[in-house]
């Protein structure tokens, strides 16, 4: 069975992230599937709303780090980076149903999205620095607008992780439900979109996006320049070590 399926009903496109035996860790051919995904139903006049969802007990713990250490994302071709500029340009009502983990790109990827519903088992973190690098997705800009720089200072540079209720008091999330009527929810509210008029959708999400479309874009491709410099330098082999090898990592000559 695919890593992700993709379904089509009602106009509503549903990618559904499915890896569940490792909790949804992404993988560069994931990340490619997505891609396609998000650039197909761009173009797709059958598809009016799209809806990223996971598992109930998961959405995504971000990277494979066995395969991102194997085909680390470098270049503005990457995997990783084709989903995040997919994802960011989307023209249409994007919306993400997220339960459980969210890590990395698990958080980063839903700054990017128009409405966001999570289970109140959801936890996000953004353990970027921890491992020696820095935020990605655009979240260095995206999340300082929405939550104000002290507070994304604190998601950032601690990397530790934030739950459900303090994420919908910083306006990451629209609402909050009971884990198994997540999906459902964020599904009912798709297809609401997907009977108005499409283009007043498009038209609307457009002049909302349009005052920093390409900063995002630009911040995202900084980011990304930034990153793969990190990940060859000491501190990320120290990290990504320690992690392989069980044990708690140390900076202290670094």
């Amino acid at each position: 069975m695919s890593d992700i399926l993709s379904h089509l009903e009602a106009g509503v496109q549903t990618l559904t992230i499915n890896r569940v035996a490792r909790k949804n860790a992404l993988t560069g051919a994931m990340y490619t599937s997505l891609a396609e995904g998000l650039e197909q139903a761009a173009k797709d006049a059958s598809v009016r709303v799209l809806l990223l969802q996971g598992d109930v007990a998961v959405f995504c713990a971000g990277n494979d780090l066995n395969d991102f250490l194997q085909s680390p994302p470098m270049g503005a071709d990457s995997p990783v980076l084709r989903f995040l500029s997919a994802l960011a340009t989307f023209p249409k009502p994007l919306l993400a149903a997220v339960c459980g983990p969210a890590v990395g790109i698990g958080t980063t990827m839903l700054l990017h999205c128009d409405l966001v519903y999570a289970g109140d088992n959801a936890a996000f973190s953004m353990p970027f620095v921890n491992l020696g690098l820095c935020a990605e997705g655009a979240s260095s800009l995206l999340l300082a607008q929405l939550m104000g720089h002290q507070r994304a200072a604190e998601a950032l540079l601690l990397g530790e992780p934030f739950y459900a209720e303090a994420a919908l008091e910083a306006g990451l999330l629209n609402k909050v439900l009971p884990p198994t009527e997540v999906n459902g929810y964020a599904q009912s509210v798709a297809r609401k979109l997907a009977a108005k008029p499409q283009t007043s959708l498009l038209e609307t999400k457009r002049l909302m996006k349009q005052g920093q479309q390409a900063l995002v874009q630009q911040t995202i491709m900084q980011e990304a320049a930034v990153f793969g410099r990190m990940l060859r330098e000491p501190a990320a082999k120290e990290a990504f070590s320690a992690f392989l090898q069980k044990r708690q990592p140390d900076f202290s000559r670094i």
